[in-house]
């Protein structure tokens, strides 16, 4: 490991949460920089937030700015300073994804450097999954071959729709034909592993819809796609237009028989399905994705960039100004240490998404954590109801329990809102 940065005294902290801290984590009043990177070397992997956009789409809760193009460069700049102070407290990194916002609106030139400075600041395994998110509108031959050189091995392209009438819906700014012109010019500079959106449950939108937006993507032959239920997150212009009576949900009933459609049309088509909104071809599962679902430890870079080190979470700061303004670590927010059994709620949040399952004895020390075994009475409801079942040692959703999710996860995140305590 290099020599490590001088340190710092962590600009800005705002502690939120649960008193009960893991021993990894110093009391509040002697969280410095140096304590706060001291916990980097337990992370797997690292996300990275580019926060541009051309268009915000109505149905995003992402952090992201339209425009500010002037400030482009001076954000790969201060990304690349954030990389060089914390990638030596880091270790070998299995994933490392960069998401937005839309990391590909930056012109070649930031994007080349943008990327160079990732190879050369974060450490990377021999077998890493190095993914970049990408719109179809914004992706070239020139940017498809930038990424390949920079040891991106995964593209994730987002098609939401093919159907113009769903994209203006959605408020999404993309043309449908350049979907398969972005695919084209990734697979032609070496990626391979081509990963897809898609969202149903888009209101007005029917099964026949559904079964053409499969066919389209299906076609242009991803490794990997995700499709996920149109959701109405809090804050959106979505969700204003669904209280407003401009758009109207697609009924429960609906949107179940879409799930059903969507999971038996790529299982024919040879994607199996291993997390409630995803499918894989040929073992070629999300990696990054599986670390989130398996409640790992990752490290954030870039404004309201998410992270988690054993049991504390926390977001660097959502407003670019602020970003741009420091020369090392950002300031960070929403600090939450939370106890054991909340830690646990979240593990089953996440873990139960899996179709595998939940190991036996992970489920077993996630009981343990919990307190009062209250969980204990709650899964056995859900056995006893046909929604979750035992198989070779792993809890998991039946097929019924697929359609109920929501309701099991809730169940088991926590008893109380109260369990969480201000520090």
């Amino acid at each position: 490991m290099t020599e490590k940065n001088p340190i710092n005294q962590l600009p800005q902290f705002t502690i939120l949460g649960a008193q009960n801290q893991p021993d990894s984590v110093a009391p509040k009043h002697s969280l410095t920089a140096e304590t706060w990177l001291g916990s980097a070397q337990e992370a797997v992997g690292a996300y990275i937030h580019v926060p541009f956009c051309f268009h915000k789409c109505h149905y995003c809760d992402f952090f992201s700015v339209v425009g500010k193009e002037d400030q482009h460069a001076l954000f790969v700049d201060r990304l690349e300073q954030e990389l060089a102070f914390v990638g030596p407290h880091l270790k070998e990194l299995q994933t490392i994804f960069i998401g937005g916002g839309t990391p590909t609106l930056l012109e070649p030139s930031l994007l080349k450097n943008m990327l160079e400075a990732v190879q050369r600041h974060l450490p990377m395994a021999q077998d890493i999954e190095f993914t970049i998110e990408a719109n179809p509108e914004t992706v070239t031959a020139e940017k498809a071959d930038i990424m390949a050189s920079c040891s991106v091995n995964r593209v994730s392209i987002g098609a939401q729709s093919f159907d113009p009438a769903l994209l203006k819906i959605l408020e999404r700014w993309h043309d449908p034909v350049n979907v398969g012109r972005a695919v084209s010019f990734v697979k032609k500079a070496g990626i391979s592993n081509v990963s897809m959106d898609l969202i149903y449950a888009i209101p007005s939108q029917t099964i026949a819809l559904v079964k053409s937006d499969l066919h389209h993507v299906i076609e242009l032959n991803p490794l990997h796609i995700s499709c996920y239920a149109l959701t109405y997150e809090p804050n959106t212009p979505m969700l204003h237009r669904l209280k407003t009576g401009e758009v109207f949900r697609v009924e429960h009933e609906l949107e179940a028989e879409m799930f059903d459609v969507v999971s038996s049309e790529l299982a024919s088509h040879g994607f199996a399905q291993y997390e409630i909104s995803n499918y894989a071809k040929d073992g070629r599962v999300c990696k990054h994705n599986l670390m989130y679902w398996k409640n790992k430890n990752w490290w954030p870079f870039g404004p309201a960039g998410a992270g988690h080190i054993d049991g504390r979470r926390w977001r660097n700061t959502p407003r670019l100004s602020d970003y741009l303004s420091e020369t090392s670590l950002p300031p960070v927010e929403n600090v939450e240490l939370l106890n054991e059994d909340i830690q646990a709620g979240e593990a089953f949040m996440m873990g139960l998404r899996l179709l595998e399952g939940m190991e036996r004895s992970w489920v077993n020390s996630l009981l343990e954590m919990s307190s009062n075994n209250w969980r204990n009475e709650v899964i056995d409801c859900f056995i006893d109801s046909g929604l979750l079942v035992w198989k070779k040692e792993m809890l998991l959703l039946t097929d019924k329990g697929l359609h109920f999710a929501d309701t099991v996860i809730s169940d088991l995140l926590m008893r109380d809102e109260d369990e969480r305590t201000n520090v």
